[in-house]
Formats: C-alpha cells, sequence, structure tokens
C-alpha cells in the first residue's frame, strides 16, 4: 500500500512553520496573526537570501512562500524553499495610520531590513530580483526568528552535496527563464548571485577533500 500525505521531513518543517505562526509575540498575539510586517530567509550557513514585505499577513504571505502556494519568486525561481532553513519576521502595528502611511512605513521597514541583511551578507548580496528603493531608514520592532527544520532533518537538508545539486538547478531553471524571455537587469543580477552562491558552496565542500585523495567515482 503507497503512503498517502507529505513526505515526513516535508510534513515536520510545516509543523515547525505553524508553530513558529501560532507562537506569541510580547504583545500576546499571535506572531502570524500580524497583518503588517517585514520578513527575511536565511539558509543552513545562516545567509540571508530574501526579503520581503507583506500587509495581508504575516502567515498567509510567508506560507505562499514555503509551502508551494506558488509566489512570483518561487515561480521565477529566484527562491527555492527548500533552501530556506530559519525565518525572521519584524512585525508592524500600522493599523492606525491611512492606507498611504501604511505602505510608506512598510517600504521604509523593508528596506531597512534590506540593509541590515546585505551587511550580515558574506555575499553583500541576496536573492531579491527589485532590491526596495533607496529611503530613509526607519528604527524597527523587536524581530522574532526561528529554525523552521527539526533537528532530525536538519542534516540531511544541509548536507552540502544535496545543497549543490538543488543550487544547481534552480540555477539551470532560472538560466532558462531569462533565455525565453525579456527579462530585468534585476534578474539577471539573480542569476549571478546564485552562482556565486553555487561556487562558495562548492569551493567549501571540495575542502572536505584531501587533494591526494584517489578518485572513488563510480565506473
Amino acid at each position: 500500500m503507497h503512503a498517502v500525505g507529505l513526505p515526513s521531513d516535508v510534513a515536520a518543517i510545516r509543523k515547525e512553520i505553524k508553530l513558529f505562526f501560532e507562537s506569541l509575540d510580547d504583545e500576546g498575539k499571535r506572531i502570524g496573526s500580524r497583518k503588517w510586517g517585514v520578513y527575511a530567509f536565511y539558509d543552513y550557513d545562516g545567509e540571508p537570501i530574501y526579503v520581503g514585505q507583506t500587509f495581508e499577513g504575516l502567515s498567509s504571505r510567508i506560507g505562499r512562500h514555503l509551502t508551494n502556494q506558488r509566489t512570483d519568486a518561487v515561480a521565477m525561481n529566484v527562491l527555492d524553499p527548500f533552501e530556506v532553513a530559519e525565518i525572521c519576521v519584524w512585525p508592524l502595528a500600522l493599523g492606525h495610520l491611512s492606507e498611504e502611511q501604511q505602505r510608506e512605513q512598510l517600504d521604509r521597514a523593508e528596506y531597512t531590513v534590506f540593509q541590515k541583511v546585505l551587511k550580515e551578507s558574506k555575499l553583500g548580496a541576496v536573492l531579491n530580483e527589485k532590491p526596495p528603493r533607496m529611503m530613509h531608514s526607519v528604527d524597527l520592532p523587536k524581530s522574532y526568528c526561528k529554525r523552521i527544520i527539526p533537528e532530525d532533518v536538519f542534516p540531511y537538508r544541509k548536507h552540502p552535496d544535496t545543497r549543490i545539486a538543488r543550487r544547481a538547478s534552480t540555477i539551470a531553471s532560472l538560466a532558462r527563464v531569462i533565455s525565453e524571455r525579456k527579462v530585468s537587469r534585476g534578474l539577471r543580477q539573480t542569476l549571478l548571485t546564485q552562482a556565486r552562491r553555487l561556487e562558495r558552496l562548492a569551493d567549501e565542500r571540495l575542502k572536505d577533500f584531501p587533494n591526494d585523495e584517489p578518485d572513488t567515482a563510480d565506473d
């Protein structure tokens, strides 16, 4: 009899995401219920990879990114949900503002988080096709972060060979999209950033093997 439902590792990760969104912030509100906010995704090495904002709810927006309910970033092969190991969110209380003011505050908060993660990045780059427009920074509210990969799943997901294969596949898919349509310079920049991420991971993996190790590839 064939198994029905999600693979166990995917189900476990979705459970962690759900628990994160159901946890309470300092105001006693569920993090996932906050309507406005900025979020950042980090990979298995703690490298920031994507920044976004939402005015439709943190759990709704982030859930669409990570649970295969297609978003532009995923559909265009800009973001591979497999690579997301940690989520950070900055919930914003903007209900007292006009819609125009809400948009302004969201944009400023996103710009501030974007600059923050660029400083954290070893490559000085993330995968966003369209970086936030330059604005005045704001004082960010408290952030809430969680690693969404369970302990028993983390070693497999983090294994560099698995990630190299995924990253190479993502690059190939993104390059195919670029070759088939007129795209922005930003998407080409994303392709370059993905290639640099792949090169860095492959270089680090190569260091795990001595120079004099014989070739053990299958015939």
